[in-house]
């Protein structure tokens, strides 16, 4: 099995973060594009189709060692 690079993950965590604040505040065709794009990569990277499947597959890849995810369900893009 493939493990994918952390420091990867986290780069595309944060940016995917960023924007869907972006969104949030303000739909922009370029933002939504983009917003794609970083989702579209982050599944591949993740090996999944779901994007809320893949930021909680980034997530634990990013999580220390032994610990144990208290948070409910929602994003926690731990960056």
């Amino acid at each position: 099995m493939i493990v994918p690079d952390p420091k990867v993950a986290r780069t595309l965590l944060t940016r995917y973060a960023t924007l869907r604040i972006a969104q949030s505040e303000g739909e922009r065709p370029e933002t939504a594009r983009e917003l794609k794009d970083v989702t579209y990569t982050l599944c591949v990277l993740m090996g999944t189709s779901d994007v809320g499947e893949a930021v909680a597959a980034a997530d634990a890849l990013l999580a220390p060692a032994g610990a144990v995810r208290t948070a409910g369900p929602g994003l926690s893009l731990a960056v």
